[in-house]
């Protein structure tokens, strides 16, 4: 077929006018991919994407974030990509706050301001925030850099204070029993503790954000007893955690606050379907409170106790039932036969659920007043603190006594590594080979053949 001049001309401007749209289209596509990010990530592992705990946190985060990375320049030829794959992993930072800044420096070309900021290692990282900073050395994870910005944004420095010396629970314990390792996690945070002798000091020191007190086993003397009583009616928050009904000589602190603790412990035989046995059971609701807001996670328990207070007119507390366990058990009968643990006596046990934490707050001077009380002491022990949301939990408790509400989420986990083994025999080796090459060279040929084929096809039609 023969065209014209004027045809071919014609289509030779439609084509290239095609051409000037298409380009134009791209570099369209291309600006608004920079304004408009959008990242799915299916992989089990979610290596591609943070955490919710972590996107929260940066949610709450209302200031630039600087990171100084003092490392030697990448060298692909040695398999050295140290400042590349830094760039990813601080990219899905900067996804979900924009005002996250990383800049590098090579040690060895300054070495002297290396020195000044006492880098001791390459690779090691300064990160900013409100003029506050703190050093994190590589191999580190979500997790890691996401506590220490949690660090650098706690705005109560006040030292966590617990009692001891009649048995409690101790935070810094290794025991099954202690609250070792929930002391740890707390100190990744940010906190610090101090541990006051009451029996030598006048008072519970004002300083302290919270007194921690872990299930005391053996009394709590009366001159330490009216030192807590004082402490409390001054404005200090306090956690109380109990592992029965034996207030240990607390009486009176218990009075001042209105509560109540049962005599007999929850029994849930729904347990048993999940491997445990009657005397534990899990908690899915909540109250309505900050601690809870947006807590969604099964907690676990052991020997859980009721507890209620009285919001007194006198004292003016403000009262809120926090955790609900035993949906399908029930408060069994301070009576109750240990054989006949599993059967529900309507006339003498109170059904499920059973209420085991109370939140009290008032209005105190210039700062509100916060108090907790958990009847149960054992679900932040170094055997249950794994379990389920229970770190989350407590963190969000011990975040809210020391008034840092917006630090109150679900804390970020470490993200699961997945490898893949390939059997040593050389069947399996070449069908990974086939596999894995296939994606990266074979299909995109193919393609690219398939492609030519058809447009030389066309031509010669």
């Amino acid at each position: 077929m023969n065209f014209s001049k004027k045809i071919k001309f014609q289509l030779l401007m439609q084509n290239s006018f095609f051409v000037l749209v298409f380009i134009a289209l791209i570099i369209l596509l291309g600006f608004l991919s920079k304004q408009f990010v959008f990242t799915a990530d299916i992989t089990q592992a979610n290596k591609s994407v943070l955490s919710k705990g972590s996107v929260e946190i940066l949610q709450n985060l209302d200031g630039p974030i600087n990171l100084t990375v003092f490392a030697t320049n990448d060298n692909v030829s040695q398999n050295d990509t140290f400042r590349q794959s830094m760039l990813n992993f601080i990219g899905k930072y900067q996804r979900e706050k924009k005002d996250v800044y990383i800049k590098f420096i090579n040690p060895t070309e300054e070495p002297k301001l290396a020195q000044e900021l006492g880098i001791r290692s390459d690779g090691e990282v300064i990160v900013e925030y409100k003029k506050r900073t703190e050093h994190i050395v590589p191999p580190f994870a979500e997790q890691d850099l996401t506590n220490l910005l949690v660090r650098l944004s706690r705005s109560n420095e006040k030292p966590v204070m617990y009692l001891d010396g009649h048995g409690e629970k101790n935070l810094m314990g290794l025991k099954n029993n202690d609250l070792g390792e929930f002391g740890k996690q707390l100190e990744n945070r940010g906190f610090k503790f101090s541990n006051p002798d009451l029996t030598v000091l006048n008072e519970v020191p004002k300083e302290g954000s919270m007194l921690v007190i872990a299930s005391p086993q053996v009394p709590v003397t009366k001159v330490e007893a009216q030192k807590i009583l004082n402490y409390l009616n001054n404005g200090g928050n306090l956690l109380w955690l109990l592992d029965d009904s034996d207030l240990q000589g607390l009486d009176e602190v218990a009075k001042y606050i209105g509560l109540t603790v049962s005599q007999s412990k929850v029994v849930d035989p729904g347990s048993l379907q999940f491997g445990g046995n009657e005397d534990m059971t899990f908690a899915l609701a909540y109250g309505n409170h900050p601690i809870t807001e947006r807590f969604m996670l099964r907690t676990q328990y052991l020997d859980a106790y009721e507890v209620n207070a009285l919001g007194t007119f006198e004292n003016g507390w403000e009262v809120t039932n926090l955790i609900e366990v035993g949906a399908t058990g029930w408060l069994a009968s301070p009576d109750k036969k240990s054989n006949n643990k599993l059967t529900f006596d309507p006339d003498k046990d109170k059904a499920g659920p059973i209420n085991i934490a109370v939140a009290l707050n008032r209005k105190y001077g210039d700062k509100g007043q916060r108090v907790l009380v958990v009847g149960n002491a054992s679900f932040l022990s170094n055997n249950f603190i794994t379990s389920g949301g229970n770190l989350d939990l407590g963190v969000n408790m011990v975040n809210w006594l020391a008034g840092d509400d917006k630090l109150i989420t679900i804390q970020p986990t470490p993200l699961k590594d997945v490898n893949v083994t390939i059997p040593s025999d050389s069947k399996s080796v070449f069908v990974a080979w086939t596999v894995f090459h296939a994606f990266q060279y074979f299909f995109p040929v193919g393609l690219f053949l398939l492609g030519f084929w058809i447009w030389f096809r066309r031509r010669k039609a």
